[in-house]
């Protein structure tokens, strides 16, 4: 295998390619199966005389039904993410989109049956041994009943999602995709992809970040009116949905999908806003570290006693697996697979989207892995992130497709706990400054994964409720609501400029997945606490963990942590993660205290 080959992924287990003709094989007999369970069942499941042995013959078929058509999909949003800049990658992303839609409508009645059962009637089939594996889907299925639409109203929501709300994501993702951010490095000019030049703003030299805040800045403003658009688009036809639906807030429908309340979730983002004053205490000591009399924007990820070592990707590879291994020689042989049978897609190349992710594609297949990699530590851990939903993924698999995945706030448990132990491996065989330069890495990346997400999550509270109260916002508006609490997170320790308040438009989760980035700060803190565990238990915990793992979608996330002894509503529970981060500040600071002593 060729160096470049082992950075792309090969997704022929999906299907060969663009124009394989078995893509529109699986649509058009996906749609003739859903035509024939629609005239099975439709009318034969909202019944006073249904059966538990009746109800689990339908739902088998539609797991059935449903995993096969979940594969054009996938296949074409990792081909469309992979290189945004193709149009026909576009087309075949759209065409899908439509036949899945044609597919989906047929099923609609189903649901709503499903949904319509009243409960005397429901609850003692549910009761059945034999629907004990759908048991879970069922009940979450139930819990939209009362925000579902009439058939004839879910169907017209359904077709005019695909010039609709879909329709806009999918020209945001191709947008900021297809922006050239350009750049003066050294005196001379860059052009730089979207992840490209966030990765500047890790650069050592102070210069050369400041540039590259100042491109990013310059290439979305110049972007403004058509990305602002869209948001005000998108923001305005989720307050239409909700309205429909009879939803009470905006964020009402994202806790419902990850079956937590309201309350629940207030208790984990008041912890996080509690941990601000360590964020502030942490670019403190940056600011003093760094000599510098104030931190901007762009000083944000500045690297601290610089870390020297590269980590080519055959290493940062070899890192990943022992760490993992380590911990659990089953987890590393998972981890394995993903390398030898190609499905990571990790080459840096324009027209590729940025961030990273973890496709589980479906049961009878395997998750695939997408991310840019370009040789930081950095680059390690979110490695380490991705392959640890990828075994998530792989391991969930057992529970079928409409159990395997877990709820948000529980999928990120297995990536943020592989790159704690692969932080802690670094750390383990680093020498006292590259020591300081991992846990400061570290310790931003928590800060972004549990404060900022947060403060995003404020911000997308006051972006949603502004829009319903004050109609089409302007850029400057948003801009306000997002400086404002992104700057919250930081006090006085260090100041967003004015450049800094458009940086909301290429945030894909904003558009993409509303109110998505609080399982961030969920997952984060949790896992904290279960690291805690580990520690103290040492191996007697692998297995725990590996059933946790296992669990996937089956149960919701107090059902599934409530096993191991966690309540998720205890905000003590909430509190002892925020310690942990309290705590590595301090070891950061006794080991930089420590340093200068050496050097004075």
């Amino acid at each position: 295998m060729s160096a470049a080959s082992s950075l792309t992924w090969d997704l022929s287990d999906l299907y060969k390619g663009i124009d394989d003709p078995a893509i529109d094989r699986t649509l058009n007999e996906c749609l003739e199966r859903a035509k024939e369970f629609a005239r099975r069942y439709r009318g034969n499941i909202n019944r006073a005389d249904l059966t538990p042995e009746y109800l689990h013959t339908a739902v088998q078929e539609f797991e059935a039904l449903a995993q096969e058509m979940a594969k054009p999909m996938a296949y074409a949003s990792l081909v469309f993410c992979a290189d945004t800049s193709k149009p026909e990658h576009g087309a075949l992303l759209q065409k899908v989109q439509e036949r899945e839609s044609e597919i989906t409508l047929e099923l609609i009645p189903f649901e709503l049956e499903l949904m319509e059962l009243p409960p005397e009637v429901i609850d003692p089939i549910l009761a059945a041994p034999i629907l004990a594996k759908y048991r879970h889907f069922i009940h979450k299925t139930r819990l939209f009943r009362d925000h579902k639409l009439s058939e004839p109203e879910e169907r017209i929501l359904e077709q005019k999602a695909n010039t609709g709300c879909r329709a806009f994501q999918r020209l945001f993702e191709e947008s900021v995709s297809a922006i050239q951010f350009r750049v003066v490095v050294e005196g001379e000019e860059r052009v730089l992809t979207e992840p490209e030049v966030i990765a500047l703003l890790r650069d050592p030299n102070r210069e050369t970040r400041k540039a590259a805040a100042a491109a990013l800045s310059k290439g979305l403003q110049e972007n403004s009116r058509l990305l602002t658009f869209i948001f005000n688009t998108l923001v305005y036809d989720k307050a239409i949905d909700d309205r429909l639906r009879r939803y009470e807030y905006p964020e009402q429908s994202r806790h419902m999908a990850n079956e937590l309340d309201d309350q629940t979730v207030e208790t984990v983002v008041a912890a996080c806003v509690e941990g601000f004053d360590i964020t502030a205490r942490y670019y403190s000591l940056k600011r003093e570290i760094l000599g510098y009399d104030k931190l901007y924007h762009y000083d944000r990820y500045a690297p601290l006693f610089e870390s020297k070592k590269r980590y080519p990707f055959e290493e940062g590879k070899e890192i990943v697996l022992n760490s993992f291994e380590r911990f659990s020689p089953l987890i590393r042989q998972i981890a394995q697979e993903f390398f030898e049978n190609r499905w990571i897609d990790a080459e840096p190349r324009p027209g590729k989207r940025g961030g990273a992710f973890c496709s589980y594609v479906t049961a009878d297949l395997h998750p695939y892995v997408f991310m840019s990699y370009l040789e930081r530590s950095d680059d390690v851990m979110t490695l380490a992130h991705e392959l640890g939903h990828g075994v998530h993924a792989y391991l969930a698999r057992e529970q079928g497709f409409l159990n395997m995945s877990s709820a948000l706030p529980v999928a990120e448990l297995a990536s943020t706990f592989g790159q704690m132990l692969v932080f802690e491996a670094l750390a383990d065989q680093a020498d006292l400054e590259e020591k300081l330069a991992l846990y400061a890495e570290k310790i931003e990346e928590v800060f972004a994964t549990v404060q900022r997400q947060a403060a995003m999550y404020r911000f997308e509270q006051e972006l949603h409720r502004a829009r319903r109260s004050h109609g089409e916002l302007t850029s400057e508006h948003i801009g306000e609501l997002w400086q404002k609490n992104m700057q919250a997170m930081f006090r006085d320790s260090l100041e967003l400029g004015e450049e800094h308040s458009c940086w909301w438009m290429y945030v894909s989760h904003f558009v993409e997945s509303p109110f998505y980035v609080y399982a961030y700060s969920f997952g984060e803190l949790l896992v904290m606490a279960l690291y805690s565990m580990y520690k103290d238990q040492g191996a007697a915990f692998v297995p725990k963990y590996i059933d946790l793992l296992r669990t996937g979608g089956s149960c919701s996330p107090q059902e599934l942590l409530s096993r191991i002894g966690v309540d998720i509503k205890d905000p003590e529970f909430w509190r002892g993660g925020i310690r942990v981060m309290a705590q590595m500040v301090d070891e950061f600071e006794r080991l930089y205290r420590s340093q200068r002593g050496k050097t004075a």
